[in-house]
């Protein structure tokens, strides 16, 4: 009688966490509304290959490449042209010089620059010493010793934009084309300190890529090679999840990393609360879209899920070692059905004048 009385009044206190038994019972009706999972070492491997929620970047980013060392001439980008003859009476320069400079020329839309005497001479798409030689070989036909020196300035349709999250944003002239992400990011001075997990975005015609500053300095096939009118955004990771229930903190927590396991997520949150958690009751909610449900096991058959893990045995803490945390996900530790046993007893001794520590009931 006394420990009905007692289950009855647990029920009613009040309490920050659900019980475990609460949750999963929801289950054990005729057409439950999720699917419910103990965590092992087993059926990790079945659980890993199912989809990853959480991720909005569907594009795989892009490989690195190997591109020339020399830039190439692009629209809007200007040429410095000097030209020397020694010829006198040169069409080209008065009778007290020996070069003509032309600074400035702006490539036109067509591609091509204009120079007197030789009208316009298509240049996009070369190179500077290509340009050069060009140039010079349409001016021989009227000044057989004319000798032409360019340099290239090159504009926004020949550079790429760093956005945020280093000491010195801005557009840069790419150098090559063989100019690639991490020396854009070194050449803006680095990514800033104080961004927790930087993320690195990719703009690309409409696409774009991302990944994660420490995959990008780890991986060296990820330096991708940059193209011209390429954006590059380097901010904090938005991802979290969400902690509630008898752990340390209650709050949305921020991904310190991509690959964050359900112990790191649990240490995280402060660990469980000694006095109400349930080490055999951790749980994490998460929800799948409904493309990517199936009923042969490759993915879970039910849009809501939970996963739940014992963390009181070996084979509950290496599965729960390796299970991958998602964005989105929910980290919830149920309360010890103990710990409200104790609360009442705690109630009732005060009420009463009790001296006795009934909470080695449990013991």
């Amino acid at each position: 009688m006394l420990l009905a009385l007692v289950a009855a009044a647990c029920s009613q206190l009040p309490r920050g966490a659900a019980l475990q038994a609460e949750i999963v019972s929801e289950y054990n009706v005729e057409n439950p509304t999720f699917q419910a999972l103990r965590v092992t070492r087993s059926n990790l491997p079945m659980i890993a290959s199912w989809p990853r929620t959480g991720w909005k970047n569907d594009y795989p980013w892009p490989g690195t490449s190997q591109g020339a060392n020399s830039s190439v001439i692009q629209t809007g980008d200007k040429l410095n042209i000097v030209i020397w003859d020694s010829q006198e009476n040169s069409l080209l320069t008065g009778a007290a010089e020996k070069s003509a400079s032309l600074n400035g020329v702006e490539v036109g839309p067509n591609g091509a620059v204009f120079v007197p005497y030789v009208d316009e001479v298509f240049v996009r798409g070369l190179s500077p010493q290509s340009a050069r030689a060009r140039i010079q070989e349409k001016l021989i036909q009227i000044a057989p010793s004319a000798q032409v020196q360019l340099s290239l300035q090159q504009g926004r349709s020949n550079s790429v934009e760093l956005v945020g999250g280093v000491n010195s944003p801005g557009a840069y002239p790419m150098p090559s084309r063989n100019y690639k992400i991490l020396g854009l990011i070194a050449d803006g001075g680095g990514v800033s300190p104080s961004l927790n997990n930087p993320r690195v975005r990719l703009l690309r015609s409409g696409t774009t890529y991302e990944t994660s500053i420490e995959d990008l300095l780890e991986n060296g096939t990820r330096n991708t090679l940059l193209m011209p009118g390429d954006t590059v955004i380097i901010e904090e990771d938005r991802k979290t999840f969400s902690a509630i229930g008898a752990s340390g903190v209650e709050a949305l927590i921020d991904f310190p990393k991509d690959d964050l396991s359900a112990i790191e997520s649990v240490a995280l949150v402060g660990g469980l609360a000694d006095s109400r958690a349930d080490p055999q009751g951790v749980l994490i909610l998460r929800e799948y879209d409904v493309h990517q449900l199936r009923s042969d096991g490759s993915a879970p058959s039910m849009q809501q899920v939970v996963f739940a893990f014992d963390l009181t045995s070996a084979d509950g803490l290496f599965a729960a070692r390796k299970f991958r945390i998602n964005p989105g996900d929910t980290v919830l530790a149920t309360e010890a059905p103990l710990s409200q046993a104790r609360t009442l007893f705690s109630l009732i001794g005060t009420a009463f004048g009790l001296t006795q520590d009934l909470s080695t009931l449990g013991g």
